[in-house]
């Protein structure tokens, strides 16, 4: 393993097959994961209370999610040894900086939502009946 590979392992190109950052890239914007980290941009969460905010998400989803967030270094678990013990959750500095773009990313689509359903709609009118 020469030096030009190991120089070419660190640039991310998303749009080549064999780029690392894809998988990075499917871990934030999943649907659980983008709900999980955006619910964090205000302040650390317990599992319990992310799994109300987040409705229809399942346990293992979000347990999933969350540990893979936390693996890629978006997210802090913190286990308090208090009594009951509890785990928290909180951004980690990385996360807190991506975190404006996936607000914005979500605000861009909720604003757009009736240029989407006309869109749907008239999608759904054109296609043939089956």
């Amino acid at each position: 393993m020469g030096a030009e590979q190991t120089v070419e392992e660190l640039v991310a190109d998303v749009f080549s097959r064999a780029c690392t950052s894809r998988e990075a890239l499917e871990h934030v914007t999943g649907k659980w994961s983008l709900l999980a980290l955006s619910a964090l941009a205000d302040s650390p969460h317990r599992f319990g209370e992310l799994r109300r905010r987040i409705e229809g998400v399942s346990e293992k989803m979000l347990a999933q999610g969350l540990q893979t967030l936390e693996r890629d270094g978006w997210v802090h678990r913190e286990v308090r040894s208090t009594i009951p013990p509890h785990v928290e959750y909180r951004l980690t500095e990385a996360g807190a900086e991506l975190v404006p773009h996936l607000l914005g990313l979500i605000g861009f689509v909720e604003g757009r939502m009736p240029d989407v359903r006309a869109a749907q709609a008239a999608a759904d009118e054109a296609r043939p009946p089956r």
